[in-house]
């Protein structure tokens, strides 16, 4: 506990967030244990992610080995309604899945003080520790509790329950696509790029991953497809979240779930609307993820002897690229800031919160600039965002690269 020694954190989530905060407070000398809400081992199911050249440094700094994290791109293309590419750009980046990133973090914490299973209630604190409340009865108590739980994140309720996730007017089908499932004409010709179609206000697109088990070999590997659409929030969406039994869930909707006949207007949409080549590539989609888009975007992120960080504290539209990347900077901002204000937590965190404060809200601003043209509805500010970021040139250069929140 505080002042006796080595310091003791409880993070509350195992998915990305935390095992990276977890990591990097293991490296700065702290005992560390993770609680994670869900029994079973998590999964990402439908999420590609870009692995950012600033991730790929913090894995690195952690002692992973990065060298086969995913799939290696150059070339990105936009196709038209015919078929046809209308932009061709040079843009190398490492394309993965989520489970892929995962995973090498999994196995790099010590599998003893990862506890599954177990439903954070609250905390107390006060000037000397932190106290967690657990649903099973349990009570621990730690030097610093870090809220790494997502964007339903009960650590943030807690902190501050005015900050809610905000709809952003728009949804996304999701999909991976196994490799050896590719006609071989549309293989050669868009598998090892990033593609989009761009049919007006919405944005579809394609890139590579890792296959099941984190397979890297050709053939074996996975597409990752997008498609963003507009769908307002009061009749729209809600249509979308409503199963088969007439319940319209909160959030998001389970896979099984969907209605066929949404599925089925997906389908026949796809045939009308996209290029010949991401048509055949629809049609291969077994189940499909339904993913309404939020943003979340905090004003703190110390609360005393408790921080929250990544998307407890800011979730961020996809098109940045910028999720887990923004996480990693988070957890080792956090372990770094600790370790230079010595045992004073309190300190720590104010010195934690000062340097990521700007750059989560850098992010934020610049996800929603990119997405503004997909928004069912947009206010005079949006409009003018939609403006600047839909031209086909705006999206292939910009679409999850970091270069563009400090241009």
């Amino acid at each position: 506990m505080a002042g006796s020694g080595r310091k003791r954190a409880v993070v509350i989530g195992g998915s990305m967030s935390g095992l990276l905060s977890a990591l990097q407070l293991r490296r700065a000398g702290w005992d560390v244990d993770v609680y994670e809400r869900v029994e079973s081992e998590l999964s990402g199911r439908g999420a590609g992610i870009v692995a950012q050249y600033e991730l790929i440094d913090r894995l690195k700094g952690l002692g992973l080995a990065t060298d086969a994290l995913g799939v290696a791109i150059t070339t990105r293309k936009i196709l038209n309604r015919q078929g046809w590419t209308t932009i061709a750009y040079d843009c190398p980046q490492v394309l993965t899945a989520w489970e892929r990133v995962y995973r090498l973090l999994r196995d790099a914490f010590p599998a003893e003080h990862y506890h599954r299973g177990r439903v954070l209630l609250d905390f107390t604190q006060d000037a000397r520790a932190v106290t967690a409340h657990f649903s099973d009865g349990e009570t621990i108590e730690a030097d610093l509790l870090v809220g790494a739980d997502g964007t339903r994140s009960t650590v943030r309720q807690q902190c501050a329950p005015h900050v809610v996730p905000l709809y952003a007017g728009y949804s996304a089908w999701r999909a991976l696509i196994d490799e050896a499932k590719w006609p071989a004409d549309v293989h050669e010709e868009l598998f090892n790029v990033m593609a989009f179609g761009l049919p007006p206000g919405e944005q579809f697109l394609i890139y590579p991953v890792a296959g099941p088990n984190d397979d890297l070999r050709p053939g074996h590997r996975r597409t990752n497809l997008v498609w963003y659409r507009p769908a307002d929030e009061k009749t729209k969406l809600q249509w979308l979240l409503t199963d088969e039994t007439g319940v319209t869930h909160e959030i998001s909707i389970p896979p099984p779930l969907i209605r066929r006949e949404a599925i089925a207007e997906m389908r026949a949409d796809a045939e009308r609307l996209l290029a010949p080549q991401f048509r055949e590539i629809v049609r291969l989609i077994d189940e499909p993820l339904l993913q309404p888009i939020y943003d979340l975007d905090s004003d703190n992120m110390a609360f005393g002897r408790v921080a929250i960080l990544g998307d407890a504290a800011f979730v961020a539209r996809p098109h940045v690229g910028a999720g887990v990347s923004k996480a990693a900077d988070d957890a080792a901002t956090l372990a770094e800031s600790l370790t230079a204000e010595g045992n004073d937590v309190a300190a720590g965190l104010k010195c934690f919160e000062a340097a990521r404060l700007d750059e989560n809200h850098r992010i934020i601003q610049h996800a929603r600039h990119l997405g503004a043209y997909l928004q069912a509805s947009r206010n005079a500010e949006e409009q003018a965002s939609a403006g600047r970021h839909s031209t086909d040139a705006a999206v292939i250069e910009e679409t999850a690269v970091l270069d563009f929140l400090y241009a």
